[in-house]
């Protein structure tokens, strides 16, 4: 399949709807029917204003996270209509990808498994 990788860039305190960011944003896709999102911690980064953002040790608030979605092109317009009605502002890219999934759908009956074996 062809679509989209989209990351999005926040950091652990901010929220939206009284819910952590990166939270919403996975449950939006889940709610939207995309085919997941995935929440990723950073130890530090620097944030469009040039402000370090970091995880410290009695402190997460400033931890600098990131949320990967891959979707198609139809998921993608669905979802920046969404996030535009929220009217959130949010850094993202979007980088075109060919996405799937290595590996049978279906388990192999014992015939084939036996000629497996037997080569």
């Amino acid at each position: 399949m062809h679509g989209y990788q989209i990351t999005f860039f926040t950091q652990q305190a901010r929220s939206h709807h009284g819910k952590p960011l990166a939270d919403w944003l996975v449950r939006l896709a889940s709610e939207l029917d995309l085919s997941g999102a995935t929440v990723i911690p950073a130890c530090e980064g620097v944030g469009r204003h040039h402000r370090i953002h970091s995880a410290h040790f009695f402190e997460l608030a400033d931890q600098p996270l990131s949320v990967v979605m891959v979707v198609t092109n139809d998921e993608a317009r669905r979802l920046f209509e969404r996030l535009r009605a929220e009217r959130l502002q949010l850094f993202y890219v979007k980088t075109a990808a060919e996405f799937g999934v290595v590996g049978e759908d279906e388990p192999r009956d014992d015939a084939d498994s036996v000629n497996i074996a037997r080569d």
